[in-house]
């Protein structure tokens, strides 16, 4: 079973197991003792979910992983916050998309 969905595993210490989750299907999770059982367990759930979407005529999401992205994103923030950003990008003598992308680069 090969797929481009983007999946994750954590811990859920509410159910003391391993959840796996897929990012395309938030609604849907798998809980296993392990993270490889969680892992086999949200793709099997996804699998069958996408094969019921497709034969019912439902519109099947497309993956994270294949979507095109232009690296450009509008971003509305408080003018006290433009402000600040914008002198630190001057103190520091960068345009204020550079100080900006740098930061959320740090964060991801």
């Amino acid at each position: 079973m090969s797929d481009h969905y983007t999946y994750r595993i954590t811990w859920s210490a509410e159910d003391g197991e391993q959840v796996g989750l897929c990012a395309e299907f938030p609604s849907l999770s798998w809980l296993a003792p392990t993270p490889g059982e969680a892992l086999s367990g949200i793709r099997r759930l996804v699998a069958d979910c996408v094969d019921d979407m497709r034969t019912n005529g439902e519109p099947v999401p497309e993956p994270i992983a294949d979507r095109a992205y232009s690296g450009k994103f509008m971003v509305r923030v408080p003018p006290e916050t433009h402000r600040a950003l914008a002198i630190r990008a001057a103190e520091q003598g960068v345009s204020m998309n550079r100080l900006v992308s740098a930061r959320l680069a740090r964060e991801g």
